[in-house]
């Protein structure tokens, strides 16, 4: 069995086991979330991007998390409404999990293991972001402050190295002159 990302699989709020493998070929990005944390706003911007770049291959993958203070004390139905009317979430939300000690979800466990923080590898908070590249490699943590707009760059990098990957395998089907256009085109 192949580990790394695709691997895992988690409950979503609906209750369904969902494999990391439907996000195969795509950019993205795990959050542990919170619905009364500091930095619960953030849902906002995370929106945004998954709005803005969803098109291109960007998910957004939020897994409610209720040990940082008892900050998403919910159930999986008011989770969803909290999500959905104050923040117009529309990405996928996983059910409620934990992401430190013994009982955390092996998915954030992988994680963790993959990317270490500042401190060691355990999420220090609410909204710790994780972003994994299209061939499901973890390649970036993002601290809980670091807002979603902030690391816009990252993930548009991700999202156009398979597009110049896919312009590199074009070219080299269609391989053109010296002058640069296209084969059997006459120079005059």
């Amino acid at each position: 069995m192949e580990s790394g990302f695709y691997s895992y699989s988690a409950k979503s709020l609906q209750g369904k086991e969902i494999s990391m493998e439907t996000y195969r070929g795509k950019v993205v990005l795990v959050v542990n979330t919170a619905s009364r944390c500091g930095l619960t706003p953030q849902l906002e911007g995370l929106e945004a991007l998954y709005k803005k770049y969803k098109e291109e291959g960007l998910v957004v993958l939020g897994f409610p998390c209720n040990q940082f203070m008892r900050q998403e004390p919910g159930d999986e139905n008011s989770i969803a409404q909290g999500c959905m009317l104050n923040y117009g979430v529309s990405f996928p939300m996983f059910s409620k999990i934990k992401v430190n000690g013994k009982e955390a979800h092996p998915l954030y466990k992988y994680l963790r293991k993959e990317l270490k923080g500042c401190l060691g590898n355990a999420v220090k908070w609410n909204f710790t972001k994780f972003l994994i590249d299209r061939e499901g490699n973890p390649v970036k943590r993002f601290l809980p402050v670091m807002a979603p707009a902030k690391i816009e760059s990252y993930i548009r990098e991700l999202l156009n190295t398979e597009e110049r990957k896919q312009q590199k395998t074009e070219r080299a089907e269609n391989p053109t002159d010296k002058s640069g256009g296209n084969p059997g085109r006459i120079r005059k």
